[in-house]
This record gives structure tokens, sequence and C-alpha cells, in this order.
């Protein structure tokens, strides 16, 4: 018998291919009765048995599949015997193929795999994509309890129908998204609105709807953090349905002194427009030309609680609804102060209400102080002309101011 040929060959010559998968089934079966582990990969349906550097194999055995034999060092080609010779070169596409990444060998010969931004990658946890609800359940709470305290009539009005807590957390949410988005409301001279006094803010009045009005008390409010505007509405504002209501929770109340000086004595700070409806129904040709500022009840109002007069200055509510015409017999049918005719009122219906994003503008100016006149002075008609001519100019010139400043109608 030749030496090296195994028994029971009948004398062949066995190839070295042979011997060496003899010679790694005899060191697997004594690793086996040695204790050493397998090298298992679930992830490929292998188990593999590593051999060391003086074998220079593995045996991958497929989970239910036969053994297959792996060089995982480079041949000697001097070497007949060497069975990495006749194995042929490791083939890195192959998933039987085990690869011990510290092996030189091995990262020689196997490049690194190439996936997809779109693969999954295996073994990284997958999160579940699940919605952060708390903050929805706490604004759903807080509406529950606040709409069960106003059924229950757990809330409090003043003597002339302000509710603080539905305008804040109601009336002036609504408006908020308007007020930052749709007019992209810019603010200059907040510093002038008092902290902790009456004041009397005069501003000019536009629009055909009273946008401006409701866009200057939420700047008050987002300015000072907690202070409120009290506005002096027409007559006509308190007749009309549900309109008057909403504006009296919303603290506004009628344009008279007396309730101005109540209000003024209290520490309040009060809206009010003198133009009225020859400012706010002017055609869109008189933009920003300010109308007569009635005959100065505000500035007596003023004078008698010796609180300052803030000039305050509205750019951008003249392009909301553009007045292009005034139609008088459908105002005197509807007993209107006038009929607007605007680019989509009443061409679209209701849709026509909505109103343009134009930019907006609002400062308020220096103070003008009455502290330094008597209050019977309130009863003298010169100073209370010079007074409010006084305030009218500074309102004029400062529109001028702004309208150049402004960089677009709707843009900015």
């Amino acid at each position: 018998m030749t030496p090296g040929t195994p028994p029971g060959d009948g004398g062949a010559r066995r190839s070295p291919l042979d011997r060496a998968a003899d010679r790694a089934a005899a060191e697997r079966a004594r690793r086996r009765r040695s204790g050493t582990p397998l090298l298992d990969d679930p992830g490929l349906g292998l188990r593999v048995e590593r051999y060391g550097e003086e074998a220079g194999l593995e045996v991958v055995e497929r989970l239910g599949g036969p053994p297959r034999l792996t060089v995982v060092r480079d041949a000697d080609p001097t070497d007949p015997a060497d069975p990495a010779g006749p194995a042929g070169p490791v083939d890195p596409t192959d998933p039987a193929v085990a690869k011990d990444p510290a092996d030189p060998a091995v990262q020689q010969a196997v490049p690194e795999p190439v996936t997809s931004p779109a693969d999954p990658v295996p073994d990284a946890p997958q999160e579940p994509d699940t919605l952060d609800l708390t903050g929805v359940g706490e604004l759903l709470v807080d509406a529950v309890e606040l709409v069960r305290r106003r059924l229950e009539g757990d809330y409090a009005v003043d003597e002339f129908g302000f509710d603080p807590e539905l305008t804040e957390r109601v009336l002036l949410a609504v408006l908020r998204p308007l007020y930052r988005h749709w007019f992209r409301v810019e603010v200059r001279g907040a510093h002038h609105i008092p902290a902790d006094r009456g004041a009397l803010l005069v501003g000019n009045h536009s629009g055909t709807l009273a946008w401006d009005a409701l866009m200057t008390q939420v700047a008050v409010h987002e300015a000072t953090g907690d202070r409120f505007l009290r506005m002096l509405g027409a007559d006509l504002v308190f007749a009309t349905p549900v309109v008057g209501d909403v504006a009296r929770r919303m603290g506004a109340t009628l344009a008279a002194s007396s309730d101005a000086e109540r209000l003024l004595t209290a520490g309040q700070l009060v809206g009010v427009w003198p133009e009225g409806f020859k400012g706010v129904g002017k055609l869109y040709r008189d933009r920003y030309r300010l109308q007569r500022f009635g005959r100065g009840g505000f500035v007596s109002a003023a004078i008698r609680t010796q609180v300052p007069i803030v000039p305050v200055s509205i750019v951008g509510a003249e392009e909301v609804h553009p007045m292009l015409a005034d139609v008088r017999p459908l105002a005197r049918l509807f007993g209107t102060p006038f009929w607007p005719v605007t680019p989509t009122w009443p061409w679209l219906g209701p849709l026509g209400l909505v109103p343009l994003p134009s930019k907006w503008l609002i400062e308020f100016g220096e103070p003008v102080p009455t502290d330094e006149l008597d209050p019977g002075a309130a009863d003298d008609p010169m100073v209370v002309f010079e007074i409010t001519d006084r305030v009218r100019e500074v309102v004029q010139q400062t529109l001028y101011a702004l309208l150049v400043q402004r960089r677009s109608v709707f843009l900015g």
C-alpha cells in the first residue's frame, strides 16, 4: 500500500484535495471531541468550523445541505500538496463562503459589500412610526375644561361685557395666524406703549372691513404680553347681530367720551380710529390720505384723564379689500354707510370677504403727553383742535415714511 493512501481506497492514489478534506474531517472530529464550539450564522443558514493557520481551511456546512470546503488563505504554488491550490480562488459572491474579518487574506480577497441606500439594514432595529399626541391631548383637555366651565357660568366679565379669558384663549388665537402668516405684520415702536398705565391709541382707519382694528389689538397684546386694547366702536358695530356680541366680548365698547374716560381712568389701553366710516369706506384711489379726525372728542377724554396719546400708523390695510366703487343706492337699501365693489366682491360671493395677503407695517409713535395741561383744557376747543391736528399730522407723515420703506404690497 502506497504511503499516504488510506485503507479501503483500492490502492488508488488520492488527490491533494481529497487528502485535505480527510485532514479537515479528522481535525473537525478532534475539535468536536475537545469541545470546540461551532460558529453558527443563522442569517445565512450556515454552520462553520474554523481551523487554524496550519490548516488554512474552513468547512462550511449548510444547514440541511452538504458541507463545503473553503480556502481562507493564499495558496502556495510551490507546494503541490497545498489544498489551496487545487481548490482554486475564493468566490467572494458565494454566500456560503465563511469570512474572517481578522484574516488579512480574507480582507484582500473579499471586497466590501455594496448595499443600496434603499435596502434596509438587517441588524438595525426598526423604530416604529409613532405620533406624539401629548400636546394635542393637553389642548383637548384644556378645551374641554374651558367649555365645561363656561357652560357652568364659571367665568367673569367686566361692566362693559369684556371677557378676557375668551379673548385670550379663543378670539386672539384665531386672529394670530392671520397676523403672523397672512398679513405678516411688522411692528415698530412698541416700546411707546405704556406698560402699567392708561393710554389712548389713535390710528388711521381703512380697508372696507375693520381688519386694522383687529390686527392692532393683536399687536398690542403681542408687544405687551398681557395687556388688551379696549376698542371704541360705532353704533352700527353693536347693532349687528353676532358681530356686536363678539365685539363686546373682545373688549370693545361704544365710541362715547364717557365710556372712554372710564376705561382710561381704570388704567386701560383704549384704541380709537377717528376717521370712522369715512376712512374705512374710502376708495382705493384715496388710499393713505387721512380723512378728518372728527371734532376731537378722543383728545378731550385724554386730557380729562391725564393719559398720553399714542399715534398709530397702519400700512397694509388699504390693500386687503381695494374699494373700486361705492354703490350708494344699495347702501341706502341695506342701511349701511357704503356698499363696496372690490376686485373680489360681490363677484366671488362669500369668498370675496377673504382679505388679500398684503404686507403690513404698524408703527406706534412717540406719545403726546397731556398731563402738562389742566384737565379743564378739555373744554377749550382751540387746545383740543391743536392736539388733534398734531396727532393727525404725525400719523400722516409716518404713513408716507412707511410706504417708502415697504418693499412690496404683497411680498416681504
